[in-house]
């Protein structure tokens, strides 16, 4: 029997690659650029982390987690999500005594246990940035701007920035409370799963996609009105900082986000890729995160953008297959000696060039040449190798040219530095 995938575990295969390796790089650029060190944390940890960091209510928690019990008896899970790692290993590490302040980026797999569907999968990449130790409003806008300024860069165009507060400790129990006591007259609305949370947590309906739900909360109570002076004054400044960079944003009263650790400013990111309109990527403030977990009261705000969605999103030209610099077709048995001679003298200069191993006609080396999409095609026999010259051709450009075998290195690191400047160009 065929042993396949597991479902909703998917292989990335290289004909994808390039533009996963595009988004990786351009988040590296970006984040760096704004002070942001990477870390990279377990694919394991203990159940403990995520319950009392995430909230048990949440879905998270309680249906999607992928726990077991190692032999030892101990209940681990993969991870779902990265923020709760991060922060334990800031707390683990003991980071903060080095500078209370960390800027911190990762970029891996997380793992939930959820119907698979298109650009959501049992095993899905996120990238994540976190900000320790600032409670300051201005470190709130400052990530939403790092936050567009990547996604512009990767290439999406037409964004629509939401923000909302969720208020504190102090002020959001009594939104609660209207809230569960609004709800209660409509809870004949609500589906299975939001009758729960209207129990455990009804801010968490906000987030069904259920209609009737949907119409439940139409004229529900909104939190930015339960405000209390000092969660309104962060809001105000959250905006006027926003204002200051050129962030245009609406205010969305009904945004919450899903997991129980978040705290006044909340975010989203729409994309109206196509005309349609999708969610891209999301964060907010968590105060009390750390203090769940076991640490001291720590203020920290982040987000997390799933790869799959977003490179769903990419303009087409960023989803092109990688390349080969350079195919050499060699014409003998003396010419592919040459040519295996040469090949890996590019290798070692970081040139990616290809041969064939069979020693197969010219018609069929050209066709593997051109399928492998081969900027630049060496014809390579006995001949060339006596003048000391062959012939070089652009498969882009349908030209070609003679030159010395002995400069073929030196001639093919100027033509793709030019064109990487062209590209550079293109893309300003």
């Amino acid at each position: 029997m065929e042993i396949k995938a597991i479902r909703g575990f998917n292989d990335i295969l290289p004909s994808e690659i390039g533009k996963w390796q595009f988004v990786e790089r351009t988040a590296r650029e970006v984040f760096e650029g704004f002070g942001f060190s990477e870390i990279r944390i377990p694919v394991l940890e203990r159940t403990e982390l995520f319950a009392r960091g995430i909230g048990e209510s949440t879905d998270i928690v309680e249906k999607e987690m992928y726990t077991f019990l190692d032999r030892s008896g101990h209940s681990l899970t993969l991870r779902p999500e990265a923020t709760a790692s991060i922060a334990r290993a800031y707390l683990e590490h003991q980071l903060y005594c080095f500078d209370p302040v960390a800027k911190l980026y990762f970029i891996g797999p997380m793992f939930r246990y959820e119907r698979p569907q298109k650009g959501r999968y049992r095993q899905f990449y996120q990238i994540d940035a976190e900000v320790f130790g600032v409670g300051n409003p201005m470190v709130d806008a400052e990530v939403i701007l790092m936050l567009m300024h990547f996604l512009r860069r990767v290439g999406l165009e037409r964004l629509e920035l939401h923000i909302n507060s969720l208020g504190c400790r102090k002020c959001r129990p009594r939104y609660r409370e209207d809230l569960r006591n609004f709800l209660e007259k409509k809870s004949f609305q609500l589906c299975e799963d939001c009758q729960r949370r209207l129990k455990m947590n009804p801010l968490r309906i906000f987030d069904c996609k259920v209609e009737t739900c949907q119409e439940a909360i139409g004229e529900a109570p909104r939190v930015i009105d339960f405000l209390c002076e000092e969660c309104q004054l962060h809001f105000d400044k959250v905006k006027e900082y926003l204002q200051m960079v050129g962030l245009d944003y609406l205010v969305n009263p009904k945004m919450v986000r899903g997991l129980d650790y978040y705290t006044r400013t909340a975010f989203e990111v729409i994309s109206y890729h196509l005309g349609a309109q999708n969610a891209v990527t999301g964060g907010g403030r968590y105060d009390h995160l750390f203090k769940e977990i076991g640490g001291p009261d720590i203020p920290g705000i982040g987000f997390a953008v799933g790869m799959e969605r977003l490179i769903s999103l990419l303009p087409r030209e960023e989803n092109a297959q990688p390349r080969p610099h350079l195919f050499i077709a060699a014409l003998s048995g003396e010419a592919q000696k040459e040519a295996y001679r040469l090949v890996n003298q590019f290798h070692l200069e970081g040139i990616w060039a290809e041969l064939d191993y069979e020693g197969k006609s010219l018609k069929s080396q050209m066709r593997r040449a051109d399928k492998l999409r081969a900027r630049y095609v060496l014809i390579l026999g006995d001949e060339e190798i006596k003048k000391g010259k062959a012939v070089l051709r652009d498969m882009e450009n349908h030209t070609q040219e003679e030159i010395p075998i002995s400069e073929l290195l030196k001639i093919i690191k100027e033509k793709i530095a030019h064109l990487k400047e062209q590209h550079k160009k293109l893309t300003l």
